[in-house]
């Protein structure tokens, strides 16, 4: 008898998780013998409804929600000896994952690929005692970005997060960065730090074009530029596809390494996968092909 579990956060996608749920109930109960559905109140409650479901040994779980909802299944799932395909329909404000592996950005599109859906192992990070699948980013536009609430995100959507991060982007603040990459040592001033495991990175689909989600490789591009001027110059780049080439930006991929700041009197916090992380220093590992999901059937991802 085959068992699957569903984890809905109903306040993502402008709070459009309820109306989804039927659908997609409907369609994985199609698929498995037996579909338990879990619908989360607050943060956290995914990561224990993946982990439980991980201990119970289901064949598969799927998430709907953002990327933060989905951050919270890659924890509960990493650290268990058997670990459950998973599902993602997307429901969030940028919803990366789901761009980055090809899955459709309707929701309901999403729900109904899945019974052709293919399944495949992807890299997953580990960042200090939790683990990421998407992007940490370090510097003023994360910082600025946090600050964007429930209540902005249903209003504006993605648009949310462009008004924070543009007024941050013209401040001229930078920080000072330690980076031990690898064996390789590099201290680098910059005002945004990202480090990313696919080519999409805040709804940008190739700003690390050649990243794949399977390549064993974590992806670092911090910015060089300090000036407003230095900072827009690279606004076509990113667009392009060209940022991590680009002249204004540092570039490196890697296996492991940490990332701190020089100064010991700065206080950085870190966005992990859309929320809130740790402070610096940041310990980080790539684990190679460590989650088995289901992507549409002719993605080249």
């Amino acid at each position: 008898m085959t068992k699957a579990v569903l984890i809905v956060n109903p306040s993502s996608g402008g709070e459009k998780g309820k109306e989804y749920a039927a659908l997609a109930l409907d369609t994985i109960e199609s698929m498995y013998d037996e579909v338990v559905i879990k619908e989360t109140t607050k943060g956290g409650d995914a990561e224990v409804f993946a982990k439980a479901a991980a201990k119970e040994s289901v064949e598969a779980v799927f998430v709907m929600g953002g990327d933060g909802t989905v951050n919270e299944c890659i924890c509960g799932l990493a650290e268990e000896a058997y670990r459950p395909k998973l599902g993602i329909i997307p429901l969030g404000t940028v919803n990366d994952v789901g761009r980055a592996l090809g899955i459709p950005l309707n929701p309901e599109a999403a729900i109904r690929m899945l019974p052709k859906a293919v399944t495949k192992e992807l890299d997953i990070g580990k960042v200090n005692e939790s683990y990421f699948i998407d992007v940490i980013a370090i510097g003023k536009i994360p910082e600025a970005v946090k600050n964007v609430g429930v209540d902005q995100k249903t209003r504006l959507g993605s648009l949310a997060y462009f008004i924070e991060g543009a007024k941050a982007f013209a401040d001229s603040q930078s920080y000072s960065f330690k980076l031990a990459l690898d064996d390789e040592i590099i201290e680098q001033e910059s005002s945004l730090v990202l480090i990313a495991l696919t080519n999409s990175v805040g709804g940008f689909e190739n700003m690390i074009p050649h990243a794949k989600i399977d390549d064993g490789y974590l992806h670092l591009i911090a910015l060089k530029g300090k000036t407003l001027m230095d900072k827009v110059k690279l606004i076509p780049k990113v667009i392009s596809g060209n940022a991590a080439d680009a002249n204004e930006t540092l570039y490196r991929k890697f296996k492991s390494g940490k990332i701190a700041i020089t100064d010991e009197n700065t206080h950085l916090i870190s966005n992990i996968d859309g929320d809130e992380g740790f402070e610096l220093p940041l310990i980080l590992q790539v684990l190679p092909r460590h989650i088995t999901m289901f992507i549409p059937e002719k993605t080249n991802q």
